[in-house]
């Protein structure tokens, strides 16, 4: 890029010997480059590329430091009005910038995305809202577009969680970002008593649409689901018995329900699961098995099991190795990645959040990273992360790091 011309040479010379005021947003892009190429930590790149346009810009076009900005983050509570801090696990580091997210439970964390339910006091009722972190970073002058209010979610029964409504929906994700990709966008939860399901198409549906929890050939069906993904098109959800159901979404309504895996797992222990897309086009079921120390009011994680979906047979098939890949899991949208030489986070591991159960209000404690080859934990956080965490009344949940302005 000619980082060491004359003309390069002669801009440094410029921008850091002029005493006087600089317009930061027109440096050429060979000098940004090269500052871009000094930074070390992901959170520097971060910070960098919010600074304006132009040095978005240059961050976006370098690859090398794009990979860098792969790797999910903590996004912790600080217990300060509505702020929030980003923990970088890769190097045990806390980003030196703040972002402006309302002090209540994140029910998902997806597309760039964060998801929680938000009482209408004026209408007696409660909805779904997005909120993008990213869009509200400390400092910096907050997007318009940072949140989005959803039409307000009235299934049966939902009158009685009006004083707790932070805790009706279990889980949520989306299936594309509503800014950057609304006609792919689908925001789907799963919402108390018996976690059913239930989506909506921001900016199209002016209701949602609740799913029948009946499905051909099984009594159990669309109720206690754990998680939804997509996968090439079809929309996949798996439920407390380790069921896997295929539906399609259509333009008006949803279609196609399908048992595509039968109950398979009998076992006398609770476990949690998590359904996982590939870059690869596979679909994993994660099983976390925990217990509970009713005495010291703890919750602890103790293996993990990994099972992929072998389409012909319509069978998990359990794996005893990620292969290159990690998993992030949590309250977000799960997450499977290659790590990189840039992102710094290992392959073969689980990194695991303490997330939200349908068993009890323990936590947050039950985090750490967990290794399938050995069957090994760890618990790689600094002294400061963990009594942010531990005094926070939130629990943390995993997101990606933006490069969008």
């Amino acid at each position: 890029m000619g980082f060491q011309s004359a003309s390069y040479h002669s801009e440094l010379e410029k921008v850091f010997m002029d005493p006087g005021p600089r317009d930061w947003s027109s440096l050429p892009k060979d000098l940004l480059y090269s500052v871009l190429q000094r930074l070390v930590l992901p959170g520097d790149y971060l910070r960098f590329s919010i600074v304006c346009t132009s040095w978005y810009s240059a961050a976006k076009d370098n690859k090398v430091i794009r990979a860098r900005m792969t790797a999910p983050m903590l996004l912790i509570y600080t217990g300060k009005k509505d702020y929030w801090k980003l923990y970088d696990i890769m190097v045990n580091r806390f980003l030196d910038l703040q972002v402006r997210v309302p002090n209540k439970r994140l029910c998902g964390s997806s597309k760039d995305w964060l998801i929680f339910v938000d009482k209408n006091v004026a209408d007696k009722n409660f909805g779904v809202t997005l909120i993008n972190p990213f869009f509200r970073v400390r400092g910096r002058r907050e997007k318009e577009n940072s949140i989005i209010r959803l039409p307000p979610l009235t299934p049966p029964g939902w009158e009685k969680w009006l004083r707790r409504c932070e805790h009706y929906v279990y889980k949520a994700t989306m299936s594309g970002d509503p800014i950057q990709d609304p006609n792919n966008c689908i925001v789907f939860v799963i919402y108390l008593e018996q976690t059913l399901l239930a989506f909506i198409k921001p900016g199209k549906d002016t209701t949602w649409t609740y799913v029948d929890a009946s499905v051909d050939n099984t009594d159990r069906g669309c109720r206690l689901v754990e998680e939804v993904t997509c996968l090439e098109g079809k929309y996949y959800a798996v439920n407390h018995w380790s069921e896997l159901i295929s539906f399609d979404v259509t333009a008006e309504s949803y279609s196609n329900v399908k048992l595509v895996v039968p109950a398979g797992f009998k076992e006398n222990c609770i476990i949690k699961r998590y359904l996982v897309e590939t870059k690869e086009k596979e679909l994993w079921m994660v099983q976390k098995y925990i217990e509970f120390d009713d005495e010291k009011y703890i919750r602890v994680t103790k293996k993990f099991r990994v099972f992929k979906l072998n389409f012909n047979l319509c069978k998990w098939i359990e794996e005893t190795t990620l292969g290159e890949f990690a998993l992030f899991l949590g309250d977000n949208t799960s997450v499977a990645m290659k790590p990189s030489k840039f992102s710094r986070c290992r392959p073969n591991q689980i990194y695991f959040n303490h997330d939200s159960d349908l068993f009890s209000r323990y936590g947050p404690h039950d985090y750490g990273v967990y290794n399938i080859k050995d069957k090994s934990f760890s618990q790689p956080y600094t002294k400061q992360a963990k009594n942010l965490v531990k005094k926070s009344n939130r629990l943390p949940i995993w997101v990606v790091p933006s490069f969008r302005l």
